[in-house]
């Protein structure tokens, strides 16, 4: 072999580089292993363009960081060189991760988790297109909807659109993701609704505007710092809690709550500087919502359930603020929270944009029953209704839940098939039609 010196040896560094150029420029159904009996439940063409993009405007960014690389190769310092070299390198780790998740999310369509992923796709969007009905034109035009995958973990989590993610170097998240743990793929979940709301309360543009009016309302009405830095820190949790209620009605405070009910020493202890509420107190907030919202029987069955499993006054790990006035406060978060009018809503509060009222709840028992009859074919309902009466006829002891599971993500996935390439309304119809989501 010949002697090599330094700058030899980083061209050959360099040249290694050319082959990596382009290897991850480009995703598409074929390239993530996608069969054709796996395409009504993938992700939808401007889904795959959208991650296109950003991975072309990284390979973009990565050409020129690699010209500038030849062009100092042979006449800059060794440690320009080296460092030039490294810069491509941070956008190839970049474009790396980033096609990644790409991959990892769309592949999983291919697998036998496609039609419950599909079907929660079509219940995020449903999620999105009751605003576009009862309030058009309160978002900026067409959003490319949530996208579901599955992954490890205890509960739901999102991804909102547009949040630089440290897994991708900063890189902007291009549209909203929703991890749903292995094992709760049902469509009964109401913490999956919580996720899609933290991520309508983003695309709604009220993420600070909340915040700063219900901090100014624990300090004005309730007149304590504190519990106006607890609640301010909060902020994001409860809207989403409360939200998820107006899109499922009681069915989601149910929900919820069983999903937070563990040992009292979890349940009744504070977390400093957390972002979720403390349990106890969470189910205290569901209950005023549902009080609020008219059912009032719902309300008081959830408070009397909860009030019997934690009892404060046996012990507790909860600043004393936190319990003193309670019942006052929480009324206070959640008439600030859901009933106020918002700026960036057009001066609608929440519970205007997001409307549930007794024919809802209504037509959710009543699917609920022909659910359990099993005449799901009988049932009429938005999806994010359907995930209500879902979890009302497991509630009342159906003897197969799993065959539920199955027969209501088959028919979301065929309603988000038919849906998949429609073209998106940029005004809404004079008749208050859902103007769609580019889906």
């Amino acid at each position: 072999m010949k002697r090599i010196d330094a700058r030899e040896f980083l061209r050959i560094k360099v040249r290694g580089l050319v082959a990596r150029l382009s290897r991850l420029a480009r995703i598409d159904n074929a390239y993530v292993g996608l069969r054709p009996q796996d395409m009504p439940f993938a992700p939808s063409r401007a889904h795959f363009r959208a991650a296109n993009a950003r991975l072309s405007a990284i390979e973009t960014a990565v050409r020129r960081r690699f010209d500038r690389v030849r062009a100092t190769l042979e006449r800059e310092p060794l440690e320009r060189v080296l460092i030039d070299i490294a810069l491509v390198e941070r956008e190839l780790d970049r474009a790396r991760r980033l096609f990644g998740m790409f991959f990892e999310v769309f592949a999983q369509r291919g697998t036998s988790f496609g039609p419950a992923l599909a079907a929660h796709d079509a219940i995020a969007e449903d999620c999105y297109q009751a605003i576009r009905a009862a309030a058009p034109q309160v978002f900026r035009g067409p959003l490319l909807k949530p996208v579901c995958y599955m992954e490890h973990g205890f509960s739901p989590a999102t991804m909102r659109r547009g949040v630089s993610m440290s897994r991708l170097l900063g890189e902007a998240n291009p549209f909203p993701l929703i991890r749903i743990p292995w094992d709760r793929d049902q469509p009964w979940q109401a913490v999956f609704m919580h996720e899609v709301a933290h991520n309508l309360q983003a695309d709604l543009g009220i993420w600070q505007e909340n915040r700063q009016a219900l901090v100014k309302r624990m300090i004005g009405r309730v007149g304590h710092p504190l519990l106006a830095s607890i609640y301010g820190r909060w902020h994001k949790e409860i809207w989403a809690d409360l939200a998820a209620i107006l899109l499922g009605g009681p069915a989601a405070a149910w929900g919820m709550a069983e999903f937070l009910a563990h040992p009292s020493p979890r349940t009744l202890t504070y977390r400093p500087g957390g972002a979720h509420p403390t349990a106890f107190l969470r189910v205290a907030i569901l209950a005023e919502m549902l009080r609020r919202m008219g059912f009032v029987r719902d309300a008081d069955s959830l408070n009397r359930v909860w009030r019997t499993l934690y009892r404060p006054e046996r012990g507790h790990r909860m600043p004393g603020q936190l319990l003193s006035g309670v019942d006052r406060v929480v009324a206070e978060v959640v008439d600030e929270t859901m009933f106020q009018t918002r700026r960036n809503l057009g001066q609608r509060a929440v519970a205007d944009i997001i409307p549930f009222g007794p024919d809802d709840q209504a037509a959710i028992l009543a699917g609920a029953g022909k659910l359990v009859s099993g005449a799901i074919e009988a049932v009429d309902l938005p999806p994010r209704h359907l995930v209500s009466a879902a979890a009302y006829a497991v509630a009342s002891g159906l003897s197969d839940p799993r065959r539920l599971a199955d027969q209501i993500n088959a028919r979301l996935a065929e309603q988000a098939r038919g849906g998949r390439e429609r073209t998106p309304l940029r005004t809404a119809a004079a008749t208050r039609s859902p103007q769609p989501l580019v889906a």
